[in-house]
């Protein structure tokens, strides 16, 4: 078993990269070990194709340097908040127990976010529950429940409860959006234009960085919600 430090879900491939990959990054540099779990394969992504998604996350994760990533394989656009898909994120939660979890957006303009972020919240609670029953590969697997689940903020601009300075990683967080070459700014693409593939929303991504930043006294942040308090035993280690 490969124990992590942070654990992050998407609903989608390069949804971490665009949110929260400065700050996995940011920890892999510190030595910690971290990974994605995609819950879909963005099958139903207006530009690329599934294949061509799975090359680009491999890519991406190549360039953040992570301990591991998996794809759950969920139907985009259609997977459901029911038992069948929480004990698979029960499972991916026990089998790599991580400290603290990454999720999606709360509330966003794509349904899958919103969705993905409660079925990740509720399944790192039931994951603690010891007579929930999971098995991985023929083992059974012992109950673990995070300390933490901090949500990602994507396309709707969320007041943070928390911020991290990602300055030293920012040219990595920008490296893996750029992986997603079906996905983003591409002159030279003949593929329909998007919301997310236009130069504006690249840019409006750093501006987004650099907006966390400046409430932090940094060049460049990512911002995070809680919908638990976040307690601390020191309060010199804040910034």
């Amino acid at each position: 078993m490969t124990k992590l430090a942070i654990l992050a879900f998407a609903a989608h491939p390069d949804d971490v990269e665009l949110s929260c990959s400065g700050t996995l990054v940011t920890h892999l540099k510190k030595g910690y070990k971290v990974g994605i779990i995609d819950l879909t394969r963005g099958e139903l992504g207006t530009r690329g194709s599934a294949e061509l998604r799975s090359q680009e996350a491999a890519k991406a994760s190549e360039i953040m340097g992570l301990t591991i990533r998996e794809n759950l394989g969920f139907r985009d656009g259609f997977f459901t908040h029911d038992e069948t898909h929480l004990r698979e994120v029960i499972r991916m939660i026990r089998k790599y127990q991580p400290e603290i979890v990454f999720a999606n957006a709360e509330t966003d303009r794509h349904i899958d976010h919103g969705r993905a972020a409660d079925l990740v919240h509720d399944a790192c609670f039931l994951s603690g529950l010891r007579k929930i029953e999971t098995t991985d590969n023929g083992t059974t697997q012992e109950a673990w429940r995070p300390k933490q689940v901090y949500h990602y903020i994507q396309d709707r601009i969320t007041k943070p409860n928390i911020i991290v300075d990602i300055t030293d990683s920012f040219e990595e967080k920008m490296a893996s959006i750029a992986a997603y070459g079906s996905q983003f700014f591409d002159p030279n693409s003949n593929e329909p234009i998007t919301p997310i593939s236009t130069k504006e929303f690249i840019e409006a991504i750093k501006g987004r960085c650099m907006e966390f930043g400046k409430e932090i006294g940094v060049p460049y942040a990512e911002g995070f919600t809680v919908r638990r308090n976040i307690g601390s035993k020191n309060l010199m280690e804040q910034l």
